[in-house]
């Protein structure tokens, strides 16, 4: 995974066997942090399965270029005066979603693998090229 905001990059190994790997686990927590704030959270593993699966289905060799993962409440505020589209109880605020894009793969094909993981809930987001996978319940919304 890279990220778009800090120009970060992430290449880790976080399972092996059924069992999490604490070290990684705390390196994706770190990456995933608020990055106008620094402010991090345990990242849901759950989501973290989803993001994996729906890569694997893609069969991309790119990572993920993360534009938004956790998001401290005050973010999360301050996004959604400047945005209707930013959910007041976001799933980021809880370290449970990210928005993600993939070179190489449209906004469609990334839809579809995370919805076919049947494992929370995706976004389209067509017109800013990106897709919000989260380990809620399952719903889809978007174009």
């Amino acid at each position: 995974m890279y990220s778009a905001r800090t120009g970060e990059s992430l290449d880790t190994i976080y399972w092996i066997e059924g069992n999490y790997i604490p070290e990684a686990l705390a390196e994706i927590n770190y990456f995933m942090r608020d990055w106008r704030s620094n402010d991090r959270i345990g990242i849901d593993t759950r989501a973290v399965d989803i993001w994996a699966a729906a890569h694997r289905l893609l069969e991309a060799d790119d990572p993920y270029m993360m534009l938004s993962g956790y998001r401290s409440p005050a973010t999360n505020s301050m996004l959604r005066s400047r945005s209707g589209g930013v959910a007041r109880n976001s799933l980021h605020m809880k370290g449970q979603a990210a928005d993600l894009r993939l070179q190489g793969r449209s906004v469609g094909q990334m839809a579809a693998a995370a919805a076919s993981c049947n494992a929370g809930g995706v976004g389209r987001y067509s017109r800013s090229n990106f897709v919000h996978m989260d380990c809620g319940p399952i719903r889809v919304w978007g174009r």
